[in-house]
């Protein structure tokens, strides 16, 4: 491997300025150590966009990072046919078998930031086509992990019966989503994809991993577990089923390998009889049978890699402080980690208001602050952990004025006000009493109302007299394109609006939520899941 030249360019990924911080832009030659051994020599060309390749760079991994880990990154979008680990430099090159996964998964992890342990991943295409690994010590293991995860490794003849389970939550006192059973079983290996469905008055699972070694690993270690002290006990055997056929990502079905399913708004068609029923009975974890499962929030599209963070169970429970009710899984972030570090803003155009309206779609904002002396960095402070995880989900990449937020988790546990008499050009702000949270409401209907950004918009408390030109004519006004509009046939309070883009729809959300539309109304305005 000495001596191979690596042409290192930045493909869609937020941050692509962070390449590699000591490194002045331009040509460079950089020796870097592959797990404190070889020396390994890259030549490389930063550019703003680079052409899509087989091979991913990536960056920012946990010192401890293990190749299973970098290679469950890869494996939802196809088989990964080869691994280089950069230990000394936190990197690693990821070569899938195809360009078009390789442009899946680098597409996918543009929009959702993957994280590991608590730490933001970055991930991106290389310019070198393909990997040529020696025989190094280092490169034998990270080869044995391939062939023990790969797919394309799986020996049948000890493979397990099927590589599909299927899960029976009995004595469900408590809600349990979609999400929540992909943090329990992601812990066994990659989630590729998840259906749940109510049957025989029984709440149900039908969960797929990419081999038959995973589920025989999670089938062994939580058959007859509670998913809480005392209840939601988890059964689990063998599907007849070799694969899932999932047509839609919502809240009851999810393909992780293919973020650009639609979310489906009809009941979808089932391919096999057996789940047929899935989406016939009232969902139960769409219920809140007690008062404080208040943060049951959809899905954020995240993938469930073993390692990797993803969306809490229900908050309500945390609130609840019941006797020993203990999380089977891990929590997304540790308790009390709620300030958020976002970099790469416009200082020209940010202020802490649109930070709080924006931010604000995911949770409540108690206070602001955008650093004196670094006006592209700001922090954000959300009430708690979980609201803080769905903002960074979903935020993470986005562009804002121009610019690529970049989202990390802060070591502050709060933000502090400014001393009295210090004055700070108005760039700390609280908002812990402010009339505009969505979610301070116990039960609040905002909380099944949260997506990801996009180009739609949701309109609503829109009085009688306010018609669509009038409308068009508001979101046109900051030089925004408005391609469509649609009053709800029922409700003419409401409506949907299409932006000319994300960032279009973005800027036009923190612009005219809370607007004045004149008779006492308000406008409310969130981020639709549909499209017109």
């Amino acid at each position: 491997m000495d001596g191979v030249h690596h042409d290192i360019t930045v493909g869609t990924k937020r941050g692509s300025d962070e390449l590699f911080s000591s490194v002045s832009n331009g040509p460079y030659i950089m020796s870097t150590t592959a797990n404190g051994n070889d020396s390994k020599k890259f030549k490389g060309d930063i550019r703003g966009l680079g052409s899509p390749s087989r091979v991913i760079h990536i960056r920012k991994l946990p010192n401890d990072i293990s190749e299973a880990e970098v290679i469950s990154l890869g494996l939802p979008f196809g088989d990964v046919t080869n691994l280089l680990m950069l230990k000394a430099k936190n990197q690693a090159f990821l070569e899938m078998n195809s360009e078009e996964a390789a442009q899946n998964m680098v597409g996918y992890y543009s929009t959702v930031m993957p994280i590991i342990r608590h730490h933001p991943v970055y991930v991106q295409f290389s310019n070198h086509k393909e990997l040529k690994t020696d025989n190094s010590p280092n490169q034998e293991r990270a080869q044995a992990a391939l062939r023990a995860l790969s797919t394309s490794h799986v020996d049948a003849a000890v493979a397990a019966p099927s590589s599909v389970l299927r899960v029976v939550v009995e004595n469900l006192v408590y809600p349990v989503t979609l999400d929540a059973l992909c943090q329990i079983f992601s812990k066994f290996g990659t989630v590729l994809r998840i259906i749940v469905f109510t049957k025989n008055s029984q709440f149900q699972a039908l969960l797929q991993y990419p081999d038959g070694a995973s589920a025989q690993a999670a089938k062994l270690s939580l058959d007859g577990q509670n998913i809480y002290n005392g209840c939601c006990t988890l059964r689990i055997s063998f599907s007849k089923l070799t694969t899932l056929n999932v047509k839609y990502n919502n809240e009851k079905s999810r393909d992780f390998t293919r973020p650009d399913l639609p979310s489906g708004d009809s009941q979808p068609a089932m391919e096999h009889p057996a789940m047929a029923t899935a989406f016939t009975a009232p969902g139960i974890i769409s219920a809140a049978p007690y008062a404080g499962a208040t943060h049951a929030f959809p899905p954020a599209f995240t993938l469930q890699p073993a390692g990797l963070t993803v969306p809490s169970l229900p908050g309500g429970l945390a609130s609840l402080s019941l006797p020993g009710a203990t999380r089977l899984g891990f929590p997304p972030l540790p308790a009390g980690v709620c300030v958020l570090l976002i970099s790469n803003l416009n200082p020209e155009r940010v202020t802490p208001h649109c930070l709080f309206i924006l931010f604000g779609v995911y949770g409540d904002v108690m206070r602001v602050k955008i650093l004196f002396n670094k006006k592209e960095n700001a922090l954000v402070q959300m009430s708690d952990s979980t609201q803080a995880q769905l903002a960074m989900s979903h935020l993470s990449g986005q562009q804002l004025y121009g610019k690529s937020l970049r989202i990390t988790l802060s070591k502050h546990t709060s933000v502090q006000l400014p001393r009295e008499g210090h004055e700070d050009q108005g760039l700390t702000k609280d908002y812990s009493n402010s009339p505009l949270h969505r979610f301070k409401k116990p039960g609040s209907k905002n909380y099944s109302n949260i997506f990801p950004p996009s180009a739609t918009l949701h309109l609503s408390n829109i009085p009688p007299s306010v018609v669509e030109e009038d409308l068009r004519m508001l979101f046109s006004s900051s030089g925004a394109t408005v391609k469509a509009f649609k009053f709800f046939q029922k409700d003419h309070k409401m409506a949907l609006i299409q932006m000319g883009s994300v960032e279009e729809a973005i800027e036009s959300l923190i612009e005219f939520h809370n607007h004045d539309l004149g008779e006492n109304h308000h406008l409310r305005v969130s981020f639709s899941k549909s499209s017109i």
